[in-house]
């Protein structure tokens, strides 16, 4: 199969599945999926950081980076379980309205990435000389075209989701760049992180065949699901 269309397949396949668990799943069961997921991203990152010091040179040096990359994915993903608690028992539309901010903050970050790939590829075949990097010695491909792709895509979701949300166009908007903006840093992070051990994407496991690996599905849920859940604890 086509590897593009693979991954869009899979993709496709991912999207429903975080779509429903998202909407439809009990309160008490999505803290234990989270951590599910979240083991399996921090296992992805102890092999890969267990095949960057295979050689045994100074390899006491990488438990550092072990507790503090597993600390970082545990902790990101914990806020984002942690954001239908801030709703209660409120319900919008027949469904739990915390399950609905938790869809919402999932959407707002991923649909950014979803914008910043299409906006930097599209502006980078048909810019002469090619669109502007940001970062190249970290990610290549991340452009300043593909950034104002994410914030606008992240900024149109929100937008759309303001029924649902009940956020003013102000608020809604700073949601959005901010999914953005911090979803961005952590896709950053956990690029740095797969050129120190010399890959290209983090899969080690057959279940992530064609979509990248865990830790790529969640980088850009690292740290953002943080700094959204105080924002939208915010009045203004």
């Amino acid at each position: 199969m086509n590897p593009v269309l693979k991954r869009t397949l899979t993709g496709l396949a991912v999207g429903a599945v975080v779509i429903c668990i998202a909407l439809f799943a009990p309160p008490v069961a999505i803290k234990p999926v989270v951590a599910c997921l979240a083991m399996l991203a921090i296992i992805e990152f102890y092999c890969l950081l267990f095949r960057k010091s295979s050689d045994g040179r100074g390899s006491w040096l990488y438990g550092i980076p072990l507790l503090g990359g597993a600390a970082i994915i545990a902790w990101g993903l914990w806020m984002l379980a942690s954001i239908p608690q801030l709703y209660g028992d409120a319900t919008c539309g027949g469904l739990r309205l915390g399950n609905v901010m938790l869809l919402y903050v999932i959407a707002i970050v991923k649909f950014s990435d979803v914008g910043g790939f299409a906006l930097g590829l599209t502006s980078a075949k048909l810019m002469k000389g090619g669109n502007h990097k940001m970062c190249p010695t970290i990610s290549p491909n991340k452009s300043w075209e593909g950034l104002f792709g994410s914030v606008f895509a992240s900024c149109l979701v929100s937008c759309c989701f303001m029924g649902a949300t009940g956020f003013g166009v102000v608020k809604s908007l700073v949601c959005g760049v901010t999914a953005a903006l911090v979803g961005t840093a952590g896709d950053l992070v956990e690029s740095k992180f797969k050129r120190w051990v010399g890959v290209k994407d983090s899969s080690t496991m057959k279940i992530t065949n064609g979509m990248g690996g865990f830790l790529d599905m969640i980088d850009s849920l690292l740290f953002a699901p943080a700094v959204l859940y105080f924002l939208m604890g915010l009045e203004f």
